[in-house]
């Protein structure tokens, strides 16, 4: 198999699991959307330990420790991520799974809109127009909601915020999520040992299932974001970018067809024109993607007549 058609399986699989995610997360009901996000944690520093235990990778920590401002870097990527898990669970255990879809259809918006903020770059002018009918869905989805869509908001802006301090740190996937859920760690043990004290704790008193379903959640972090690192390192970023879709409109569908939240015409037009500003934002992106291969190779024959 060549490492094109491996780099799409591992995408698929990686949104494939995160499109099914809410799936999950109702199967850990009656736990608080606190204890459920606190196993999560705790449990993927166990899950992931033993991967790079496995691997015989645990050394990384001795170099890392010697950069302070990558640590610094780690704890505010820790802070981001914990934010959007609790943000995500809560969303889906509140029975608005189909604003967590909104969430995820707006992150690639978001994420060229911090670009612009934070790393001052400059937009080609499809991709204003796509932020501009993307500005323009929120409006319309804030009167269909009498609010501001904040989770799916909240959502966006975390998992870019999160994308931002990730590209900055360059850590492997494991390495940093090893990392990152380490730096949540304590907070979290402390928490579900809080709700043991209060006899508040579900973990061990529902049911057996329960119980492993909880310990899984380590692994349910895990996987697919280690799926996604070998997909990121096979595919270009514009199949990577097409494939990101996928999450959404399956979290869309678990929402409308199987929880039945409902979809009234105004809320629908509001995801109608997200969706036509990510048709917008992803053409320009292929078609620059093009372009740039183009040059590239019409430029490849004059560099090597030259030598």
């Amino acid at each position: 198999m060549n490492e094109i058609r491996l780099g799409y399986l591992y995408g698929l699989g990686a949104y494939l699991l995160w499109g099914f995610f809410p799936l999950y997360f109702k199967l850990l009901r009656p736990a608080g959307p606190a204890e459920i996000l606190a196993h999560r944690i705790v449990w993927s520093v166990a899950f992931v330990a033993l991967l790079l235990a496995a691997a015989r990778n645990i050394g990384f920590l001795r170099t890392l420790l010697r950069r302070p401002r990558a640590l610094a870097g780690i704890v505010a990527a820790a802070a981001v991520i914990a934010v959007n898990w609790g943000t995500y669970i809560y969303g889906v255990n509140s029975d608005r799974v189909v604003e967590t879809a909104l969430g995820y259809f707006i992150n690639p918006l978001v994420s060229v809109l911090l670009g612009v903020l934070v790393l001052r770059e400059r937009l080609r002018p499809a991709q204003w127009a796509a932020l501009g009918v993307g500005a323009l869905a929120v409006a319309v989805l804030t009167v269909d909601y009498g609010r501001l869509p904040y989770l799916a908001l909240t959502l966006a802006f975390s998992f870019a915020g999160y994308g931002l301090v990730k590209k900055r740190l360059g850590l492997p996937a494991a390495e940093g999520l090893f990392v990152e859920s380490a730096v949540l760690a304590l907070p979290a043990l402390a928490y579900l040992g809080w709700l043991v004290w209060r006899g508040e704790s579900t973990f061990g008193h529902v049911s057996a299932g329960h119980t492993v379903l909880l310990v899984l959640a380590g692994a349910a972090t895990a996987i697919p974001l280690l799926l996604f690192a070998g997909a990121a390192n096979r595919l270009p970023l514009s199949a990577l970018g097409m494939l990101q879709y996928l999450a959404p409109i399956l979290q869309l569908g678990c929402g409308v067809l199987i929880f039945h939240e409902p979809m009234p015409p105004a809320r629908l037009a509001g995801f109608a024109l997200v969706w036509l500003a990510l048709i917008v934002f992803t053409a320009d992106a292929v078609r620059h993607a093009r372009r740039t291969r183009a040059e590239a190779r019409t430029r490849t024959p004059v560099a090597a007549g030259a030598r």
